[in-house]
């Protein structure tokens, strides 16, 4: 995939989206933390006005059409989208003739952004461009939308599904601070407060955040061989395994001779926080949203820098009640 196969060329997107609008205008609503409003469709809050947005998530459930063989992402904003989908990418392509280390490196993952390589769903149907190739297998795509929200094929046809989840506490200041980065200036930034009660009632991108969790953990639980579920936290605490692990998921295991070479250790250097934030400190990945606001500090409990002790609590309590007999934990 060259860096102008990964570019966004989108259509008029306010005209190709222009039919969606009766479809919600009448939806309970209320007001957004990077666009102007969140709506509520189908039990969760999706943004008005931008490229993952209520208008196309309703266009990707009518126009998207999935193949059996392809490889889906599913995470909710800030819960490690963008290491996840190097992480996948890396192990996937390992052995088209990128190699993963080295100054002569012709790895994608060193000066392209994730995003552009493993594409959203959402995303998609407003391309003029397709994203990968007629026979390229697998596919790998990436979405926000609940489990029961995906387009209906995604689950009929059985395509592998590997989703990441990360304390609310943390996911909460992250978004806090990437919505604040990316509001109409006019508005004025969000409070911490503001973010906190917000997301303590489930308004959020998403959201609520301990239903779009659920909603993957139970299928996970009742389709073990096809949704693969992941927190953030273990896989900062043994990256290595890991990413073992996922690549056995993916059906890309790695040999005998790939783990005494160091490949998996070369494929979680290559996707470090370091690596993948130098890579992106400069240029846009789309419509004028900077490569670097997707990077910020990645660290597990970073919550505790931002939020009072009581908070902490609030959001404890919250998350132990609703994930009572689910078996995750951060």
């Amino acid at each position: 995939m060259t860096e102008e196969d990964g570019d966004y060329r989108l259509h008029d997107v306010p005209l190709f989206l222009d039919r969606y609008k009766d479809r919600f205008t009448t939806f309970p609503k209320e007001k957004g933390w990077m666009t102007d409003d969140l709506y509520m469709y189908q039990g969760f809050w999706f943004q008005s006005g931008n490229g993952l947005s209520i208008m196309t998530a309703i266009a990707a459930q009518d126009q998207f059409k999935p193949l059996p063989s392809d490889i889906y992402l599913a995470t909710l904003q800030k819960c490690g989208t963008t290491w996840l989908k190097a992480l996948v990418f890396a192990i996937v392509n390992r052995n088209h003739n990128y190699q993963i280390n080295g100054s002569d490196s012709s790895n994608p993952l060193l000066f392209i952004n994730p995003h552009k390589l493993v594409p959203d769903i959402e995303i998609e149907v407003i391309r003029m461009n397709p994203t990968y190739a007629e026979g390229h297998s697998p596919r790998l795509f990436s979405t926000h939308t609940p489990y029961t929200s995906l387009p209906e094929n995604i689950v009929n046809f059985g395509c592998r599904i590997v989703y990441m989840c990360r304390d609310p506490k943390d996911v909460l200041v992250s978004l806090f601070y990437f919505a604040n980065k990316l509001r109409d200036t006019s508005r004025g930034l969000m409070t911490i407060e503001e973010a906190f009660e917000m997301f303590s009632k489930g308004i959020s991108p998403g959201g609520p955040y301990w239903e779009h969790m659920k909603g993957y953990r139970k299928a996970s639980l009742e389709n073990p061989s096809k949704i693969l579920f992941l927190t953030y936290e273990n896989m900062k605490s043994d990256t290595v395994n890991n990413v073992k692990n996922l690549a056995d998921f993916l059906g890309y295991p790695f040999t005998e001779e790939e783990k005494s070479r160091g490949v998996m250790e070369e494929i979680v250097s290559l996707c470090s926080f370091e690596k993948l934030s130098a890579v992106n400190k400069h240029g846009d990945l789309v419509l004028g949203m900077p490569n670097n606001v997707f990077f910020r500090e990645g660290k597990v409990g970073d919550w505790t820098n931002y939020l009072t002790l009581e908070m902490g609590q609030i959001l404890d309590h919250i998350t132990n009640k609703e994930f009572h007999g689910l078996d995750i934990s951060f």
